[in-house]
């Protein structure tokens, strides 16, 4: 497999430079099958094998393979890819719902895997807190109980975390449900809920696993909205997982895709859409607006001796189709600039070819 580091383009921009990840997963492997599949990641010749293969071979389902990738404070890293791709058993690897087979989980410098039980309940009930497809709410507790839940078990008294409930309750557009049960509220509200609860013991990390697959497109829709407005309030690292590339472009400021328990490429939005790492990431944003994911670091050409240095400027990040309207009306070309620095030029052929293109979905 290409990763996007690998590819031809821009420079790559993945997670920031000079911070320490949150989470940094090594080597991960999680392996379904008889006490054998242990042995499959030390194997170079079981490794090696197609799923198919394996399971012929030795029994065994390799679910996550050889993954590697590091999340950022403050990021949203998404994880997408279709059904059976790995990505649910992924995230659950990283709070070790599942147990993984073979690698290494660091949270904030500790490798969870080499946690105790104790350690692991500590883990789960302050540091991380997760966001499921199936709300799992408790039917016979009211909003505000269910928001609590988790400071309950915590054992926080009443009164602290009765106020703190109330305090997400509104942050998530609650505020007059408290006393309502979870039937009395429509899908998008019970999964408000949800993201209350898990926002409600103020945790590091936000793990969110499909939370709005089984929603209507619209209430999905406000919920993505809701996800961008929480995060950029509260700052939160978020892990979330989806197979819906506009969901995940809209969402991430980090994609990465997996076929079968593979990575098969990591970075950001418009390196995905600029350069595919291979043919099964070009066909699935072939159906892209490029105008709307690529930037002018994308499109922009190196400025030539003779070409007029006295247009207007534009920063590298920003996305072509905001750009156009202030390129066309330039009678010069528009020039590229970040830190004071010159990258390029971009004139009206640069931006029509990719806005002509976007009217085709390439």
């Amino acid at each position: 497999m290409v990763t996007a580091t690998e590819t031809q383009g821009p420079p790559q921009r993945g997670a920031s430079e000079g911070t320490t990840p949150v989470i940094s997963v090594r080597g991960l492997w999680k392996v379904f099958g008889p006490k054998t599949a242990a042995q499959v990641p030390g194997s170079p010749e079981l490794r090696g094998l197609s799923r198919r293969e394996l399971m012929e071979r030795a029994g065994c389902t390799a679910a996550v393979r050889d993954v590697t990738f590091d999340v950022s404070p403050g990021e949203v890293f998404v994880v997408m890819g279709l059904s059976g791709s790995g990505k649910s058993t992924l995230v659950r690897c990283l709070t070790r719902l599942i147990e993984p087979t073979a690698g290494e989980v660091v949270f904030e410098g500790e490798d969870i895997r080499g946690a105790d039980e104790k350690r692991l309940r500590e883990l789960r009930r302050r540091k991380f807190s997760m966001v499921f497809q199936h709300f799992g709410l408790l039917p016979h507790r009211r909003v505000l109980d269910n928001v609590a839940y988790g400071l309950e078990i915590r054992g926080t008294n009443r009164a602290e975390r009765t106020k703190r409930a109330m305090d997400v309750i509104e942050l998530v557009g609650l505020a007059g449900n408290e006393n309502s049960y979870p039937d009395q509220l429509s899908g998008g509200m019970q999964q408000r809920v949800g993201l209350a609860r898990a926002l409600a013991v103020d945790p590091d990390v936000l793990l969110f696993d499909e939370p709005f697959s089984a929603l209507d497109p619209l209430i999905r829709r406000d919920m993505q909205n809701e996800v961008i407005r929480l995060h950029r309030e509260v700052g939160k690292t978020m892990v979330f997982i989806t197979h819906d590339l506009s969901e995940a472009l809209k969402l991430g400021d980090r994609i990465l895709i997996m076929r079968d328990g593979q990575m098969v490429q990591c970075g950001t939005g418009d390196e995905l859409v600029g350069a595919p790492a291979d043919d099964y990431v070009r066909d699935f944003v072939s159906d892209v607006p490029r105008s709307r994911v690529l930037t002018l670091r994308w499109i922009m050409r190196p400025a030539e001796p003779d070409d007029p240095l006295d247009g207007p400027e534009l920063g590298p990040d920003v996305v072509v189709r905001e750009a156009t309207r202030a390129v066309l009306a330039a009678d010069k070309p528009v020039k590229v600039v970040e830190d004071g620095k010159l990258l390029g030029i971009v004139g009206d052929e640069e931006i029509l070819a990719v806005v002509a293109g976007a009217e085709g979905g390439e």
